[in-house]
Order: structure tokens, then C-alpha cells, then sequence
């Protein structure tokens, strides 16, 4: 699982006074049982505040909640186009996928993409996912101990999405490693990001030369996309990285909600009570294990015009993170946001 190591949060940013206040605050890269609790106390150690400025990486970082939704909902002052990583060449590589997209251009790639994971989609999938679930449990539980994370949180999404997905036989074994490259290359240009760019180019030139029609699965996730370039609904151009959202995300998002998710009710086992005994508290559970953990942390946004946040500046070209588990950590949004509660509204 890779975690970003964002900060070295010295100062609080000014820029109405054009000078730095001291903060007195110096965290080194992130620490503490989790990024979203490291984050969720930088927040509040800076009087919860709507930016934090991080000297090392000249960007801010937003950890509050109703910030976070402001920004996220706005994007044309904080556009997505311009890619959403924390490093130039990660977001040149993914420029024009669904992810880096916004607008009308977003909403046609998002529809193509989706349409096979709505859940009257999945709904074909129902009798796999439930038979490979049934089949990993009984392995897992007669051997009395295993690994939560590389035995059982990893299983399915390898097997089903790899399927589902179609790429060829020939490569699709690489798909864990490009995930974890993908992860990697998220965050500013440090030693992680660049030792992992040469993983990242092996998957798109991959994408481009194998994930084509003709060596994919029919009826695939993959194929589709080629089919939609056919028709119209994207640009031809669009498919190689639009195939990335199957990809990458697909594996490692699934994965660390899984992995978070027992992690959790092993050290909660009332909450694990309850859904035993009350199954109908799972959909609470599952928003609550990924309030807790979220699977991405982070994002970044570019900020397109001089912006006010609530009284701080953020000048037009600079580029501000938003934190996904800090926000979900946030007091002003969720009482004793770190107590662990599937019972929650």
C-alpha cells in the first residue's frame, strides 16, 4: 500500500501579508497510525483552519470538510484538466482520462466508462463474486491464519476485475504491479515516484499496443471502450488512458477497502457484533470502514483564478491537495470522528 509522504508542514500561508506565519509545526513525512489521522491532527494543531501552506511542496493542503466539498464541487475554478497528481509528469501521462477531465468532456468519458460497473451490470457478475468469495473464506479460514491483505483482500479483485477487465492472458499477470506503480507515481517527484515511472510507461505502452481490438476478451470491459471510440462516444485518442481507470483503480481502491475493513473490525469486535448479528447495517458499515480509511487519500486540484477561500488566498496557477481522509476526520463534520462506528448517520 503506498502512502504519499507529503509533508513537511512548516508554516501557515499569508498571502494576503505576503509573508509566512510560523506555525511552529514540523510533522516529516507522514506518520502516525494512519495518513487520514496524521492529516486530521495537522488540521486541527492549525486551529482548523481552511489552507494549510506546505513549504516543501508549494501547494496547500485543504483538510477540512466543507472546504474539500467547496472545492471539489467547483470545477471550473479548480479543474481537474490539469491533472490531479502532485507531480507534472504523472499529470501530463494521464491528461484527458476520466479522471483528469471535467465538464461535458468528462460526463461523455464518465458514461462510457460506468457502464459496465452500475450495479444492473454487475448484476451478471453475482454468481462468480459469490462463488470465488464462498471458495477464498473455506481456503483462508482451514488454514487458521493467512495474511488479511495479499490472501484475501487482493483475491477477488485480481480475479473477477482481471476477467472482467479481458485484457489478454499475455500481460494481464502485470496488473497488481502497474496498480501499485500507479499508486506511487501520485504524489511530488521524490525517489518513489521516480523509481516507479518506468512501471507506469510499461503499462501504457501496454495499453496501446495489446489492449487493442482483436486481443481482448469479447464481450470485455476493455473491448467496450474500443467499441464506444468506434460509435463516437470518445475520441479514439481518449481509449489508451481511459483504459488506466480499469487498469490501476480497479485493483487497489477495492483492495485497501477490504484490507481497511478487516483491520478495522479486528480491533472493533462490537461493531463486528453488530453487523453479524443485524446484516442489514452493512451498506452503514462499508461507508463508515471507508470514512475511516479512504482508499485515495489525496488529490490534487490547479487553481485556475485568484480564489478566497474564507479569507485566505490562493493565487491563480498554484495547485492545492485536497485530503479526502482528513476531511472525513473532520470534528465540525463528524462527532468523535475517529471512533470507529457503523451505526453512524
Amino acid at each position: 500500500m503506498s502512502r504519499v509522504p507529503i509533508l513537511i508542514i512548516r508554516r501557515r500561508y499569508d498571502h494576503e501579508h505576503h509573508n509566512d506565519q510560523d506555525a511552529d509545526l514540523d510533522t516529516g513525512p507522514l506518520h502516525g497510525p494512519s495518513p487520514a489521522e496524521s492529516l486530521a491532527a495537522v488540521s486541527r494543531a492549525e486551529g482548523n483552519g481552511p489552507a494549510v501552506w506546505l513549504e516543501k511542496y508549494r501547494m496547500f493542503a485543504l483538510t477540512r470538510y466543507d472546504v474539500v466539498v467547496r472545492v471539489l464541487r467547483d470545477w471550473e475554478g479548480f479543474p481537474s484538466a490539469f491533472g490531479v497528481m502532485m507531480n507534472d509528469d504523472m499529470n501530463q501521462v494521464l491528461r484527458g482520462n476520466t479522471l483528469c477531465s471535467d465538464g461535458d468532456a468528462h460526463n461523455r468519458l464518465r458514461r462510457v466508462v460506468i457502464r459496465p460497473v452500475t450495479p444492473a451490470a454487475l448484476k451478471s457478475l453475482e454468481d462468480e463474486v459469490e462463488r470465488e468469495a464462498e471458495g477464498v473464506v473455506d481456503r483462508l479460514c482451514a488454514k487458521g491464519r493467512f495474511c488479511a491483505t495479499a490472501e484475501l483482500a487482493t483475491y477477488l479483485p485480481v480475479t473477477i476485475v482481471s476477467n472482467a477487465v479481458g485484457l489478454p492472458e499475455q500481460g494481464r499477470e502485470r496488473m497488481m504491479q502497474w496498480s501499485i506503480g500507479m499508486f506511487n507515481c501520485f504524489g511530488p517527484l521524490n525517489e518513489r515516484a521516480r523509481n516507479a515511472m518506468p512501471v507506469l510507461s510499461e503499462m501504457m505502452h501496454y495499453a496501446r499496443t495489446h489492449a487493442v481490438p482483436g486481443k481482448l476478451k469479447p464481450g470485455s470491459w476493455a473491448e467496450a471502450l474500443h467499441t464506444a471510440a468506434a460509435v463516437g462516444e470518445v475520441p479514439p485518442e481518449a481509449v489508451p488512458v481511459m483504459m488506466i481507470d480499469y487498469m490501476g483503480p480497479s485493483l487497489d481502491t477495492t483492495i485497501f477497502g477490504i484490507s481497511s475493513g478487516v483491520w478495522l473490525f479486528a480491533k472493533h469486535p462490537d461493531q463486528w457484533d453488530l453487523v453479524r448479528d443485524e446484516p442489514s447495517l452493512i451498506p452503514s458499515a462499508i461507508n463508515e470502514v471507508l470514512r475511516m480509511e479512504a482508499p485515495v487519500q489525496g488529490f490534487s486540484r490547479y487553481v485556475a483564478r485568484d480564489y478566497d477561500l474564507d479569507g485566505v488566498a490562493l493565487p491563480a496557477g498554484s495547485r492545492a491537495i485536497v485530503f479526502y481522509g482528513a476531511a472525513n476526520r473532520d470534528p465540525q463534520q463528524f462527532a468523535d470522528p475517529d471512533r470507529f462506528d457503523i451505526r453512524r448517520a
